[in-house]
């Protein structure tokens, strides 16, 4: 039977119900359960692959190419989200290494998962001696479709949540005052200041709809305005990295770095967003010039 979860809105005096479990049931003695998590996920990722490989067919790219490098990313995805996330929390796995091939039960971070894709992708194209940069334009908008969608996830799972607001859309469920409560010690060591019992940001929400919009952007974007091979890419690492800055300072869930305040993706966030900002500034100048001197030698 499905689990559920009822969720208050601040301002809304009714909850209601969010299911986390499509399904249960047993296969040949197994018993299977399928999660919304995994179900949005799946959507955010078939969908992602769709409007990618359609940018790439219009555009006369490598499709072969394109597939090999979904296969291998989304492997290498998958096994640097879960390092990413092991590895600052190495105190815990060292003790119980059984536990890190158990990705059914959380803990992937979305730039380990990043770093696993670009980077394996990446040996690929020297493998194979393909051009990596017009692959990950589309991987951009692909990022933030998957990231949008995925998001909601989070949602069902009561998960990924920030701390408390006052603020119209602030939501509170049993699944948050669990979790705040169980993990109160932990989450004020490193100077946050929660309640358990009062509604918390929806931070899933806020990077679900900026993810969506993005996408929206880059692809008009990519469409209309791309001037070099890898200015999307950039234009991702702008857009998410000045979200992810921002928002990831809310979260309870934070991975840190050893036992200091300071948040791992938000520290990578801002790098991101500074070199992809100073990077694309740079490059569009370069183009610019050199069609001023192109078009003066005319």
């Amino acid at each position: 039977m499905s689990d559920y979860t009822i969720v208050h809105w601040t301002g809304i005096d009714r909850g209601f119900s969010v299911p986390s479990t499509v399904a249960d049931f047993t296969l040949f003695g197994v018993n299977v359960e399928i999660k919304f998590y995994g179900v949005l996920i799946a959507i955010g990722y078939i969908l992602a692959l769709i409007v990618c490989h359609n940018l790439i067919k219009k555009n006369n790219g490598d499709e072969d190419f394109f597939f090999d490098a979904i296969i291998t990313g989304t492997i290498f995805a998958v096994i640097g989200a879960r390092l990413f996330f092991v590895l600052f929390k190495l105190d815990y796995y060292l003790y119980n290494p059984k536990e890190i091939l158990l990705i059914n039960e959380g803990g992937l971070a979305i730039y380990g998962g990043i770093i696993g894709a670009v980077l394996s992708v990446w040996i690929l194209s020297k493998i194979k001696k393909k051009n990596i940069l017009p692959l990950i334009d589309v991987a951009g908008i692909g990022f933030l479709i998957g990231q949008g969608i995925g998001r909601w996830g989070n949602y069902t799972n009561q998960e990924a949540f920030g701390t408390n607001t006052k603020l119209p859309w602030g939501m509170f469920s049993e699944k948050t005052y669990q979790y705040l409560a169980d993990n109160y010690l932990e989450i004020t060591s490193k100077g946050i200041e929660i309640d358990p019992s009062q509604p918390v940001h929806p931070t899933f929400l806020y990077e679900s709809i900026w993810c969506i919009l993005g996408a929206i952007i880059l692809y008009i974007a990519y469409k209309k305005f791309k001037k070099f091979d890898g200015q999307i890419a950039l234009m991702y690492c702008i857009w998410y990295g000045f979200e992810r800055m921002i928002v990831e300072g809310f979260r309870t869930d934070s991975l840190f770095i050893g036992n200091t305040n300071v948040r791992v993706s938000q520290l990578i966030s801002g790098i991101i967003f500074v070199v992809g900002l100073i990077a694309l500034i740079v490059l569009l100048i370069k183009k610019n010039n050199k069609r001023k001197v192109i078009n003066e030698t005319n």
